[in-house]
Order: structure tokens, then sequence, then C-alpha cells
């Protein structure tokens, strides 16, 4: 009885030193030795409210709020104790860069937009409305096939690829 006691004992105590760890098993962000390596891909991810500049050139001071939601969408953050904010957040993180963040703080009193602090302040003789831009052309390379390794191989065996 008293070998089953002493070992009751010393298991309760070799559980408690093992679930005292400083780090979570399920954190795998920037600790995991695989994430760290140049070759490993890392997917872009992008969350947020997606605000253009052009958005904001069309912004102005004295907006009521149905008309900033329709130019800009629903904001990301709306906080009930301060109901007079809105915040739009986008975040970018592309493979190994750091995290790009993009905040934009609309301030409404007696329901017209009264300030903007943000990533881009809105620049409204850029973008007046009706006014005629010169289209923007852009350049795309020609496809190119470029066979594999596989590919290579076959055709210096002489086999077909299909």
């Amino acid at each position: 009885m008293r070998k089953i006691v002493i070992l009751l004992i010393i298991l309760t105590i070799a559980a408690q030193f093992g679930c005292a760890r400083n780090k979570k098993p399920d954190e795998y962000h920037e600790d995991a030795m695989l994430s760290r390596l140049p070759f490993v891909y890392k997917m872009p991810v992008q969350q947020g409210n997606i605000v253009s500049k052009d958005m904001l050139d069309q912004l102005q001071l004295g907006m009521n709020r149905a008309q900033v939601r329709y130019l800009l969408g629903t904001p990301l953050l709306t906080d009930m104790f301060h109901s007079n904010r809105w915040d739009y957040t986008y975040t970018m993180q592309r493979g190994h860069q750091p995290m790009e963040k993009k905040p934009l703080t609309l301030f409404f009193e007696d329901d017209a937009l009264v300030r903007i602090e943000g990533f881009v302040p809105p620049d409204p003789d850029q973008g007046i409305p009706g006014e005629d831009n010169p289209e923007i052309i852009v350049k795309v390379p020609d496809y190119e096939d470029r066979p594999g390794i596989i590919g290579r191989t076959l055709d210096a065996v002489g086999l077909d690829r299909d």
C-alpha cells in the first residue's frame, strides 16, 4: 500500500513538471525551424479592408455615415463605446517579409465626417471625379513554354511529353 502511495506521488509530481512548459505546442509562428529557411514558401496573407487611394480621394469631410459606408464599405472595427470612430485596418504578410499595416481611422460628429487619420491622407486635387485621366497601358510578356526537368529528360530520350 505504501509503494502505491509513493508511486502516485511521484507520478503526480512528474505530471506537474510535464505540464509546466513555457510554450504551447500549437505555437508555430516564427519559432519553427523550417519557417526561417529561405526556400520554404510562405503564402501571402492579406486581411482587412482594402482602401485604395482613389477611394480616399473621393472621401470628403462633412459626408454622412451612409455615404462613407457606400464609398469605403463596412468598417472592420466599430467600437460600441466609441460609436463616432470607425477603423479600417488592412494588413499584408508577404512571405518572409515583415507585415505591412495600413490603419485608417475616421471620426464622426453629429453623423458627419470631421477627421481622417491613417496611412494615406486624401488628396482631393488628384482624383476629381469626371476629370479625364490618361489610360494606363500594361504590357504583359508573351507566354514562353519552358519545360521542366522531366520534360527535358523526355525530350533528350526522344519520347513525347503527352
